[in-house]
């Protein structure tokens, strides 16, 4: 009993040390400050207990995190382990461990999504960035890493203040393998080696402490705050027809799985050194994807070496235990309550072995003892509310939904819009006055909004109509109004689109059309307008807008996807020039009629001919498209030349344990002496290297993004028509150039994967091309003995 009072002493000791100062800050007529963190091995609270800190071994600063976790792990009953293993964990005052909330989100700012994070008066809102998909269209690895490291900044302020975690389940970084899957707004398009890239770069941004960024043990490298990348793997449909993410079994090839669907999880791990992982609800080949040994130990522990912890999507340990019996899944967390409900019999009885639990458990407090969890963060202790929502990451929102819309059509050069000439504007659509809908979902509350009609606001008088009653737009009884207001105005801008209610995470989409009676809108505003029509597609997927493509009555047209708390502002500023669009397009836009030729549940993305299904994404996909991948205008225009030698061989010369291996040809007259071999037999040491000078030829300045495409040897059944393995973003001013260097790895910027799924490197004439520039290098990969 004497015992159970302390334990209730302790407690309330704890609370008072933690949230006093929190209280203090914030009340009277005091200066609001933030309230330092407590930490586990505060020596302040242990003193308070009445304990001595140097006999708790998991305090000792001077020992390895992995030896203080097993300490701390050690010294656990089954019971206590068992209740660390959810998302809530409950905590262990005798062991000075308080409860906490691992999850928390931060896919394009700080959410309200979780449990671990959360908004009041004290912390009302944090920055909204532009949702990833339009992010990604950037193509701007330093934008990415920058907004990585403000999201990261304003999660610790919050943090400091008591309103988030420190563990965040963010990035996305599934592929899109179908235009209808609802998530699209949430990830960095079609690429694999794009959404890789952008994976890595965003991790980095939230993960990485300055001056810490490597260590020789990266188990030990302190964190800023932990990101987890998702969901692994072959998930991406949510909600089709009567097919459920929850029950679907993805069947994949191995070349489909190793060259598409597990690689932006590879670069994450290896390249990102990300500290968390979620696997997805969907079955892949008929077993769970968080109950697959293959996926989650062989893969992501033993060859990819992953520092930190497996979680699992939210209940779907749940929904496997019941369907499967299955009682231990190499999942180190469990978001929801089957672990912490379950285990301790599970052991009992048996089924689990305890030695599991406490591997899965020092992965958990090592990634918390990285973060400060135990220890204190001093260079992180000054944020505080003054960090959050400054006008300097709020200028990057805005930077960041520059960048990333897409010009799509400039008739005419009619954009950008000179304001002296077009002083009245016609701003309709369901779009023109949005706000919630411009933050996409995984949001939080954002520090303010700026819809389109509060951005063209500032650029001259402004007429609006709704021209819908919602996006949806099933009737046509606003449209006359809005036809009538194009007529007064000196240009029209039509803002529509889609929101979470078209697609979104639980709900794949059936047609690639706009919603409703959006096109009429569309075309009846056109006809009617006075002045130049420009149209706004704020969207995440892409939409058959063929009809405006082709209708000279609209001048041109932006896609703006979900643009962020600050989308208007952004979206004025590029129509009327104050910023030159340089945005590409992530995503194939294909033509409506290309979801009625596959089922979304074929997840193969070569063409399958035995039932006559078109290929996926611009690697395996010829037919016609309204706009392809990484289609984006200027309005300025640029020309390439390759400063360096265009013609590159590489010699390589094998052992006698480096083996050639045959490849499938259309043409077996062609077939080299040594076809190909396993790019992990080879050391990969060869670099292609080269300079290309970007001229920007028109009398504006401008931003390109060239993107480096590698083609394989004619002749091999099956591989990509060209496949991404680079690209920069550079900013050219007017009659001006820049130059830009790349420099990539022959293993994997050439390989190819086979039918069996191995990596290799062929033989033979490689092409890097630039863009849809002619210019490109010939590459001659050989092999002798």
């Amino acid at each position: 009993m004497a015992a159970q009072s302390f334990n209730v002493l302790c407690t309330l000791c704890l609370v008072i040390i933690y949230f006093l100062p929190i209280c203090l800050a914030f009340g009277g007529d005091l200066k609001p400050i933030p309230a330092p963190p407590s930490y586990v091995c505060d020596p302040k609270l242990w003193e308070a207990r009445g304990v001595n800190m140097a006999e708790m071994g998991y305090c000792d600063k001077s020992l390895p995190y992995d030896v203080r976790a097993k300490d701390l792990v050690d010294r656990m009953t089954l019971k206590e382990k068992a209740q660390q293993m959810g998302d809530r964990a409950s905590g262990i005052p005798r062991l000075g461990l308080p409860d906490y909330k691992w999850w928390s989100e931060a896919l394009h700012g700080v959410s309200h999504f979780g449990y671990g994070a959360f908004f009041t008066e004290i912390v009302p809102g944090a920055t909204s960035f532009p949702t990833v998909i339009l992010t990604t269209a950037a193509f701007n690895q330093s934008l990415w890493n920058a907004i990585g490291k403000v999201v990261s900044t304003e999660a610790r302020a919050m943090y400091n203040l008591g309103q988030a975690g420190l563990t965040f389940w963010s990035p996305n970084i599934n592929p899109v393998r179908d235009p209808r899957w609802g998530r699209i707004t949430e990830t960095s398009g079609e690429d694999p080696f794009v959404v890789g890239v952008y994976g890595v770069n965003y991790v980095r941004g939230l993960q990485d402490v300055e001056g810490q960024e490597h260590a020789e043990d990266p188990g030990s490298r302190p964190l800023k705050v932990a990101a987890c990348c998702k969901h692994y793997a072959a998930y991406d449909l949510d909600l089709w027809q009567d097919v459920n993410r929850f029950t679907f079994d993805a069947l994949v090839t191995e070349q489909d799985m190793v060259e598409t669907f597990v690689r932006p999880f590879e670069m994450c791990i290896k390249d990102g050194d990300v500290s968390s992982v979620m696997c997805s609800y969907n079955q892949v080949n008929k077993i769970p994807s968080c109950a697959d040994p293959i996926l989650l130990k062989q893969t992501i522990r033993e060859e990819w070496k992953l520092n930190g912890y497996i979680i699992s999507d939210c209940d779907a340990i749940e929904m496997i235990h019941n369907d499967t019996k299955i009682n231990w899944l190499g999942v180190d967390l469990d978001c929801g309550v089957n672990y912490p409900n379950a285990l301790e019999n599970s052991v009992r009885q048996g089924k689990v072995n305890e030695a599991d639990v406490d591997t899965s458990l020092k992965y958990l407090y090592t990634v918390l003892m990285r973060l400060g969890f135990f220890d204190g963060s001093p260079s992180f202790m000054s944020l505080g509310k003054n960090d959050i929502c400054t006008d300097k990451h709020i200028d990057l929102a805005v930077e960041a939904a520059r960048e990333g819309i897409v010009l799509l059509k400039n008739l005419d050069a009619t954009l950008p819009l000179n304001p002296d000439a077009f002083k009245t504007l016609a701003i309709i659509g369901p779009h023109a006055n949005a706000t919630t809908a411009m933050i996409g979902n995984y949001e939080g509350n954002p520090c303010r909004y700026v819809s389109p009609l509060s951005g063209f606001s500032a650029f001259g008088e402004v007429i609006y109509e709704q021209g819908c009653p919602g996006v949806k737009c099933p009737n046509d009884t606003l449209i006359l109004q809005a036809t009538e207001a194009a007529k007064q105005a000196d240009a029209t801008i039509l803002v529509v689109g889609t929101d979470l209610s078209i697609e979104g995470e639980g709900l794949d989409r059936e047609d690639l059309l706009l919603p409703g009676l959006q096109k009429d809108l569309v075309e009846q505003v056109a006809n009617a307008s006075k002045g130049p029509v420009i149209l706004v597609v704020m969207t995440a997927g892409g939409v058959d807008i063929s009809f405006a493509k082709d209708d000279n009555k609209i001048k041109g047209i932006l896609w703006v996807g979900h643009p962020g708390q600050e989308g208007g502002r952004a979206i004025a500023d590029v129509v009327f020039g104050k910023c030159n669009p340089g945005g590409r397009l992530p995503l194939t836009w294909y033509t409506a009629d290309y979801v009625d030729k596959l089922p979304m549940t074929s997840m193969q993305l070569r063409p399958f001919e035995e039932k006559g299904y078109p290929g996926r994404t611009y690697k395996f996909f010829n037919g016609s498209t309204v706009y392809p991948f990484a289609y984006g205008l200027s309005y300025t225009s640029f020309d390439y030349k390759v400063t360096t030698p265009t013609n590159v061989s590489i010699p390589i010369k094998l052992n006698n344990t480096q083996h050639c291996r045959e490849l499938e040809l259309t043409d077996t007259s062609v077939q080299q002496p040594c076809p190909s071999v396993v790019v992990n037999d080879l050391t990969c040491e060869d670099k292609i290297a080269w300079e290309v000078e970007v001229q920007n030829t028109g009398d504006k300045d401008g931003s390109e993004v060239v993107i480096v495409y590698s083609q394989p040897p004619d002749g091999i059944v099956g591989t990509p028509f060209k496949q991404v393995v680079g690209f920069e973003r550079v900013f050219v001013a007017a009659k001006q150039s820049q130059k830009v260097n790349f420099e990539l790895n022959a293993c994997k910027s050439l390989n190819i994967v086979d039918g069996r799924g191995y990596t290799l490197l062929p033989s033979g004439l490689h092409k890097i091309m630039l863009g849809t520039s002619s210019e490109q290098i010939d590459v001659n990969v050989s092999f002798t003995s």
